[in-house]
């Protein structure tokens, strides 16, 4: 279970989103597949912290590698 993606059908229709905020997280990754920074994404979307960002990404890497960790 991601600490930073909260899903909830009274957001967005239950869009996965950054943990206290309604920017969907498909839109960090939608940046990062046209060619932005991280921080180019950030600047868009103040609400979001680097944090949740790169924890984020940790996540992803951590279960595309099979590696996810107890907790």
């Amino acid at each position: 279970m991601s600490k930073v993606v909260h899903s909830d059908p009274e957001i967005l229709g239950g869009t996965p989103v950054f943990v206290g905020t309604r920017v969907p997280v498909r839109t960090l990754f939608d940046h990062i597949e046209g060619g932005d920074s991280i921080e180019v994404f950030l600047d868009g979307f103040p609400s979001v912290t680097r944090e949740q960002v790169m924890t984020l990404l940790e996540e992803s890497m951590e279960h595309a590698l099979g590696t996810v960790a107890a907790r």
